[in-house]
């Protein structure tokens, strides 16, 4: 294992007592949900430098990393790239982890797959002079209550066309943050979100990464000009109209990011 494994693996160690209990058996091995358990999220944060980085890194996905990530029990992985903004160019991957053993094993896992190793040696092994990306970032997240998985976009969204929001929602304090996702799942904005065409992959509520305390979320929509229509719709709408005037969830989120993502082609989501 080499150190980047190495560190992977001691911080992962550190987060898991948040998660989840470990496997009694010391296996290691990534299994399914059980009945009422929910996915981990975790969202990497890819950012290149224009030039040879993003094809590069998009073969490497494409043939050793999104394979060997289905291997160790982690599917559908969703890959997608920056469409505009400060953020291009980059990738962003998001990796539905069954269970939290699966993010503190996942190092280990890909170090001990032949295959990937074989497939990733030209990637992982770039000198000091051409690095294979500026910078990795993840976060980990888990899913709300009532989206306990991700949610692959099917119907009239799933099209080649189709366009991806990415937005978190930060927060003063915890409270206000456990607020802002009590507004989401018990005031009806989920379901607001669904009927006005703002379609969910995933909701989940921050837990380790940067910018604490935090939520973030991924809508999809057939194309650009329908995440346009539809957001106005949103808007517009007097159910929202009355739950954003509700007292009781004034001021629970303090800045809001908002990145628009459109799917790789090795993308599964």
């Amino acid at each position: 294992m080499n150190r980047r494994d190495f560190v992977a693996g001691t911080l992962g160690a550190s987060v898991v007592p948040t998660l989840a209990k470990a496997d009694p058996s010391g296996s290691g091995a990534a299994e399914s949900p059980v009945a009422g358990q929910a996915q981990v999220l975790e969202l990497r944060r890819y950012r290149f430098r224009q030039g040879p980085m993003v094809g590069r890194y998009s073969e490497y996905a494409k043939n050793a990393l999104v394979p060997a990530l289905n291997r160790a029990g982690i599917k559908p992985v969703g890959a997608f790239s920056v469409s505009t903004g400060e953020e291009s160019p980059g990738v962003y991957l998001l990796l539905p982890h069954p269970n939290a053993e699966s993010v503190v094993t996942l190092a280990g896992r890909l170090s001990a797959d032949a295959e990937y190793q074989k497939a990733a040696a030209s990637f992982r092994s770039l000198p000091f002079n051409d690095p294979p990306y500026v910078r990795r970032e993840s976060s980990l997240m888990i899913p709300f209550a009532s989206v306990p998985a991700v949610d692959v976009p099917t119907g009239p969204v799933a099209v080649a066309s189709r366009v991806f929001e990415l937005r978190t929602y930060e927060s003063h304090n915890e409270a206000a943050n456990l607020n802002k996702i009590e507004m989401f799942e018990k005031a009806g904005e989920i379901p607001l979100f669904h009927r006005v065409g703002l379609t969910p992959v995933f909701f989940g509520r921050n837990i380790a990464g940067g910018g604490l305390p935090s939520l973030t979320y991924m809508l999809v929509f057939a194309n650009a000009a329908a995440m346009e229509k539809n957001w106005a719709a949103f808007r517009e709408d007097p159910e929202w109209l009355k739950i954003r005037s509700t007292p009781a969830y004034a001021d629970n989120v303090s800045n809001i990011h908002n990145v628009v993502l459109r799917p790789t082609d090795y993308s599964q989501i």
